[in-house]
């Protein structure tokens, strides 16, 4: 174990990138690994996500994403594990729109970076309308692209969820006024379907989180395949590595056991030998499919020392976290989230006014209070 272990943190060192280069930080503790790892993030939780499909709690508790405690001890997580930034998962509506200016407010002032992964299927997995789909990039580009947030690469990077549901003509359509603004990128499945729309996008991301590596030994051959066929248009190639997954509490039937942080291993090597420009570690807090690395009451951090191990850091001190698993959780201390969180949004609130009239940006509204459409 120990030599896939070695053998992964020289392929990650030592790989170079076929698409744009990312837009490194000094003093980061990742910066001596050239190859980003980026966790998918989701900012749909409201306290009433935790009652559905779950079997696993957070240890900051049943939390609410509008909670910019809770996002930025996220952030410090996974920045001291060696992770470079949130793939964060959106599309534009009014509560969406408001959690992801707080996290952008949040990784700006922990010099953390953030890429966006544009959810174009709904609810039931259906294709969003075109013209929605085109509304939401062209607002994403006009409204938040700007942030330094979004330097991870030479353009801020979009991954259109769901781009095997549209015809070629469709994503021209929706594509066309943010080509040149935004790195968009295909989720494509396969080689066949990502040559099919190589040339309307700027790359791929494969986001395979139920592969297990023991019942599939040699599907890191699929990912080889489907990074060089991304490299070969030129393409940003971001390959998924995933803990673990069990999605039998909302109608999936396969499980991936976690092996005790094994399953990650072998996933982030099958990754790095794709010859990835980025990792996508799937998920940081997924918790309906099971596949989050975020500390939780079953797991503690197991995953988050697989990643600080493989990306040669220190990996983050939990310890003093403790969830109850029916409330918000407790910070060191024994303070409460909650009111921490009541004393950071009072600070908050006198930052943020200094912050707006610095930046292009609307303000962050009153926020809505429309259930959850996924969680």
């Amino acid at each position: 174990m120990r030599r896939v272990l070695v053998v992964l943190a020289l392929v990650i060192a030592g790989s170079g990138f076929a698409g744009a280069g990312p837009a490194a930080r000094a003093g980061d503790p990742t910066v001596a690994n050239p190859t980003p790892l980026l966790a998918y993030y989701y900012i749909w939780f409201t306290p009433s996500s935790w009652s559905r499909g779950k079997v696993d709690y957070p240890l900051l508790g049943r939390y609410s994403s509008d909670d910019m405690g809770v996002m930025r001890q996220h952030v410090r997580w996974a920045k001291a594990a060696g992770i470079n930034g949130f793939l964060v998962s959106w599309k534009s509506t009014p509560a969406l729109d408001d959690r992801l200016a707080r996290l952008i407010d949040v990784a700006d002032s922990e010099r953390f970076h953030l890429g966006i992964v544009y959810e174009g299927l709904d609810f039931h997995r259906q294709p969003l309308p075109i013209q929605t789909v085109r509304h939401d990039l062209e607002r994403f580009a006009t409204t938040f692209a700007a942030d330094k947030a979004f330097a991870i690469f030479d353009r801020p990077l979009v991954i259109w969820s769901g781009t095997w549901r549209y015809t070629n003509a469709q994503i021209r359509f929706a594509t066309q006024k943010v080509r040149g603004r935004l790195l968009v990128l295909a989720s494509a499945k396969n080689v066949h379907d990502y040559r099919r729309v190589a040339p309307l996008v700027d790359g791929d991301a494969y986001y395979w989180s139920s592969v297990s590596p023991r019942r599939y030994p040699d599907y890191g051959a699929k990912l080889r395949a489907l990074g060089a066929a991304t490299h070969a248009h030129r393409g940003l190639w971001i390959a998924p590595a995933a803990p673990g997954f069990d999605a039998r509490r909302v109608g999936g039937s396969s499980v991936v056991g976690r092996e005790g942080g094994d399953t990650l291993r072998r996933e982030l090597n099958a990754a790095a030998s794709s010859s990835p420009d980025a990792i996508g570690v799937i998920s940081w807090n997924e918790f309906s499919e099971n596949t989050y690395v975020e500390p939780s009451r079953a797991y503690g951090s197991t995953e988050l020392k697989v990643i600080a191990e493989v990306r040669g850091t220190q990996p983050p001190d939990v310890s003093t976290f403790d969830s109850d698993g029916t409330g918000t959780g407790t910070a060191p201390l024994g303070i409460s989230y909650g009111i921490v969180g009541l004393v950071a949004g009072c600070a908050g609130l006198v930052a943020l006014t200094t912050a707006l009239r610095r930046r292009r940006r609307p303000p962050v509204r009153p926020l809505t209070k429309e259930p959850s459409p996924r969680l």
